[in-house]
């Protein structure tokens, strides 16, 4: 009730339609307090900041910066009314100090002019790490740490005054939206959902693996290929007609042989399974179907499988655009590419061995696919190894995988003379001037000069793709890989190649280069096994690589449509037969 009253008489003190709020004045005081004068219509940044310099300057947070241009700051030059007068004169103090002063010169240790390194690599104003604060170099060519040129590129790693600066060109980066490389049914059942940094984290070391049989015959690698091609007169690429297979698990004979006798769990090609290894390295859609039987697991690919084309700069920071996207160079784009790096691997494989009968290396058993009353074209010069790895984690539940290899020729040692097995694989470049090229080198005028940056950028921009290549050669123990740079005759046109160049490695060594973990690659494969073998009954699974995200997801199916297909046209055949 007290205060009720009081408020009453506060109302009848009040002077008459003046409102609430202090008196009207023209002062800038109140009660002898100074105060800042405000406005309800402004937007206050802050309320007030005392920070302000003397006599109105524009100092400390009040100057011009870019990330408070927006904010106007109130108070600021009212500062001067709050300071204190000195209690004594200090103009006469000074402090004695022994130490050295760690400035020699204008141009030594700790000075703020920079010159050479400091201003090249981003350490200017006085050692500063981080590219000088607010400070523009010369060039712009940076090559230092964080800075790279100053400027207002704080630790992105920008490239000089032209440099990139909190992602500034990202605005204009075309959205990629691919299509998945299989429809998605409704009735499809989602059982496992994971991203790539957990697929990253699994890890699984094995042995170096066993042969079980080998079928097939090699020619041997023309050594000729090695050599440096004279500029102007490389060899041109040539279609030749070979008969090569790449048959999916479950329709291979030798392997159904295999799983009758229980010789493993999981049973693979080396095609899908090392997609399945590398699946983190993968941007484009791909999937795999699982088919459970019992105690094993069949890793399969349905019939055109995006598996069994070769991609073109899938890495790449600016990879090919598709026709959706707004290409309209139709060779230049994602498929085209593709067809064209598959039909390349093909011929390439094919034209740098020597075929000769005298000379043919024969494996233990003929080509199991090759039928000389169907086929007209002659079988190619391949090799099929048969190998079992052992994926298990304790000896009370053994877990074997067999896997289907491939080998392309073989040459003889130069040192003791033994037959060395070598897988054969083509990179191409269409244009290092278009879109998609990935900041790619002219590999008519570097690939000599300059291999090491030609081949680091490849790795950049195709690494899904050599880590299949690569991981391909370790699984069938292969002791070299060939790496072919074809290149088009006109950048205009994609059915005119010519060889520019071979270079081999040992498959470990440039797993090494590429930061390639083999063991993280089985924990993954063990991994998917592991999902599907704790169903309770058997089944169809596919596994689906998200055509945007990093993500696999793992369904459990009834049919596929190939299936709905076959079952469509027994009925029509059925028909026909009663007729």
């Amino acid at each position: 009730m007290t205060d009720s009253l009081d408020y009453v008489k506060i109302c009848e003190s009040c002077p008459a339609g003046d409102g609430w709020g202090p008196p009207v004045t023209s002062e800038t005081t109140l009660d002898g307090v100074p105060y800042a004068p405000f406005s309800k219509g402004d937007k206050l940044g802050r309320m007030a900041d005392w920070t302000g310099s003397k006599d109105g300057e524009r100092g400390g947070r009040t100057q011009y910066n870019r990330n408070y241009r927006d904010q106007q700051v109130y108070g600021s030059s009212h500062a001067v009314t709050f300071y204190a007068p000195p209690a004594e004169d200090e103009s006469s103090f000074s402090v004695v100090s022994n130490t050295r002063d760690s400035t020699k010169s204008r141009y030594g240790r700790g000075a703020v002019f920079t010159r050479g390194r400091g201003q090249r690599g981003g350490r200017g104003d006085a050692r500063s790490g981080r590219g000088g604060a607010l400070q523009r170099t010369g060039d712009g060519a940076g090559r230092g740490g964080r800075g790279y040129g100053g400027g207002y590129d704080r630790g992105r790693g920008g490239q000089g005054a032209r440099g990139r600066r909190f992602g500034w060109k990202d605005y204009d980066k075309p959205a990629r939206n691919r299509d998945a490389s299989i429809n998605i049914k409704p009735d499809w059942q989602l059982l496992e959902e994971i991203d790539f940094n957990r697929l990253a984290k699994l890890n699984l070391d094995t042995d170096e693996g066993e042969d079980l049989d080998d079928y097939g015959f090699l020619y041997y690698y023309d050594r000729s290929y090695d050599k440096q091609p004279i500029k102007g007169a490389e060899r041109k690429l040539t279609a030749i007609d070979r008969a090569a297979y790449n048959v999916t698990t479950s329709s291979d004979p030798i392997i159904q042989e295999l799983a009758d006798k229980d010789e493993a769990t999981i049973f693979a090609t080396d095609s899908i399974l090392s997609m399945l290894m590398c699946s983190t390295r993968s941007v484009y859609p791909w999937d795999i179907v699982i088919v459970r039987q019992g105690n094993k697991i069949f890793l399969d690919k349905r019939d055109n499988a995006t598996l069994d084309m070769v991609t073109v700069n899938e890495n790449a920071a600016d990879a090919p655009l598709d026709a959706a996207d707004g290409s309209k160079d139709t060779i230049n784009q994602p498929a085209a590419l593709a067809e064209e790096a598959t039909y390349i691997n093909h011929n390439f494989a094919n034209q740098v061995v020597s075929e000769s009968e005298a000379t043919r290396v024969q494996m233990a058993h003929a080509n199991p696919f090759y039928n000389a009353s169907e086929d007209t074209d002659p079988p190619a010069s391949k090799a099929y190894k048969y190998r079992r790895f052992d994926l298990s984690t304790n000896d009370e539940e053994p877990v074997y995988l067999i896997v289907r290899t491939e080998v392309d020729a073989v040459q003889k040692n130069a040192i003791s003379g033994e037959d060395q097995h070598m897988t054969i694989k083509a990179l191409n470049e269409f244009d290092s001037k278009a879109q998609g090229s990935g900041g790619a080198l002219d590999w008519r005028s570097k690939l000599v000069t300059q291999r090491g940056a030609v081949v680091a950028t490849e790795m950049k921009n195709n690494s899904c793709k050599l880590a299949r290549w690569t991981v391909q050669s370790i699984l069938s123990k292969s002791d070299i890989m060939k790496l072919g740079f074809v290149s088009r005759v006109n950048p205009k046109s994609n059915d005119k190649h010519v060889i520019l160049g071979v270079i081999g490695w040992k498959p470990r060594d440039f797993a090494a280069q590429m930061n390639l973990s083999l063991s993280n690659g089985w924990g993954i494969v063990r991994t998917i096994a592991d999902m599907c073998l704790r169903r309770e009954n058997d089944g169809r699974f596919v596994l689906v690589k998200d055509p945007n995200k990093s993500i696999l997801r793992l369904y459990e199916v009834g049919s596929l449509d190939e299936d709905d297909e076959d079952e469509e046209d027994e009925p029509e055949a059925q028909g026909e037969e009663e007729e």
